[in-house]
């Protein structure tokens, strides 16, 4: 209920809980009006039914207002409730309120003023009970404004930690997108540094076979055929491997790395996952040789999947399957069984798939990952593969 970074509260707060200080009023109101001698004075009895009650229904309406003037307001209210005993639930709502603040100062004149006016309940009501020494006057008035008081200071205190918690969750998501974003900008740079010589590569051969056809005059239709047909392939090819880097920056442009693995490398990364303890099998229907970035991707795919069934899956059974070709698209699927044995779960970056899935996505491909009815786990990739008119001749 404070005025520092607590949120507004709607109709329906603001609603019970002067229905509940209405209600508090109310006990303290009639057991006044029990205590009252049989002949009192008429003045005192036309107080007690409409004075006192009009003044409790000013105190509930002044609370609208206080958290913009929590100090005036409960300061306001409590000196009032000195002449109404139905204001007494409104009076503690304002302290409760004002405790929220965690302002000694503010909250001790306020308990002050509090316990001073209940004691003009006395004057106004002649209530018919025994003399009791001042100590046990004031009992009842201290420790209602010590509860008013303790139960304002516990709603700050959990207020400040929700909001704790909710800024530690917040934190904690922005770390993990950061995070991610991360995973995905290194992937990124990863493809570009693998495609650079390669696209180097192939330009260099574009420009040397356009080189020969500059100075030979010597050539025959075919031969010249031939060469434009590499040329136009070369080139096609070359924009292809373009389109797949513009736009990446390389995170170290004086270390080029060697041109990475593709599909034809497969059989060593199945001999060393057997090596490890995986019964894989393999089974592919590709013939042709898929274009460069297709390749990589594909066999990042295979790694990727017996990777994880390395790690999840010690001693499963693996079966890896490829099948293509060009013109449509290369399928490549990874599918393990359960772990034969039981392991304990291994520290993970969880980054692995997502790395994986921006370069397929790079790739104009698709990837899926789930686990299967047996508990196993299937890794599969599409990726389209164009037609070449012509394969490249130098």
């Amino acid at each position: 209920m404070d005025t520092d970074g607590a949120a507004r509260l709607g109709a329906w707060q603001q609603t019970w809980r002067l229905t509940a200080a209405a209600a508090l009023g109310a006990v303290f109101w009639l057991t006044v009006a029990a205590t009252l001698p049989a002949g009192c004075a008429a003045d005192t009895c036309s107080w007690l039914v409409t004075g006192d009650p009009l003044i409790a229904l000013g105190c509930l309406t002044v609370l609208l207002w206080r958290r913009r003037f929590p100090f005036t307001v409960a300061l306001v209210v409590v000196i009032a409730s000195a002449a109404s005993a139905l204001a007494t639930g409104a009076a503690l709502l304002a302290l409760c309120s004002l405790s929220t603040r965690r302002r000694p100062v503010e909250i001790g004149v306020v308990v002050v003023a509090y316990v001073t006016a209940a004691q003009f309940t006395e004057v106004l009501y002649p209530i018919g009970t025994l003399p009791a020494p001042i100590w046990l006057q004031l009992a009842l008035p201290l420790s209602s404004a010590g509860i008013a008081v303790a139960t304002g200071v516990a709603i700050d205190a959990r207020r400040v930690e929700v909001r704790s918690l909710r800024d530690r969750a917040d934190s904690a998501e922005r770390e993990q997108a950061a995070r991610a974003a991360q995973a995905q900008a290194t992937e990124r740079n990863r493809i570009a540094r693998e495609m650079h010589d390669v696209l180097a590569h192939r330009i260099s051969l574009v420009a040397m076979q356009a080189g020969v056809l500059d100075h030979r005059d010597d050539l025959s239709a075919e031969e010249k055929r031939t060469l434009i047909r590499g040329i136009a392939d070369g080139s096609r090819r070359a924009l292809e491997e373009l389109r797949d880097v513009l736009g990446v920056l390389r995170a170290d442009p004086d270390r080029p790395e060697p041109p990475q693995p593709t599909l034809d490398r497969v059989s060593e990364l199945v001999a060393d996952a057997r090596s490890s303890g995986l019964d894989v099998t393999l089974a592919t229907t590709v013939t042709a040789t898929p274009p460069e970035t297709v390749g990589r991707t594909g066999y990042r795919v295979i790694q990727e999947g017996l990777t994880n069934a390395a790690k999840h899956a010690p001693a499963a059974e693996v079966h890896i399957a490829v099948d293509g070709t060009p013109g449509g698209e290369l399928y490549v699927s990874v599918r393990n069984s359960a772990a034969a044995t039981a392991v304990a779960p291994p520290p993970a970056s969880g980054f692995g798939l997502l790395g994986l899935a921006e370069r397929i996505t790079l790739a104009g491909g698709t990837l899926d990952h789930h686990r299967t009815t047996d508990n196993g786990y299937v890794l599969t990739a599409q990726l389209p593969w164009p037609q070449h008119d012509h394969e490249k001749r130098a």
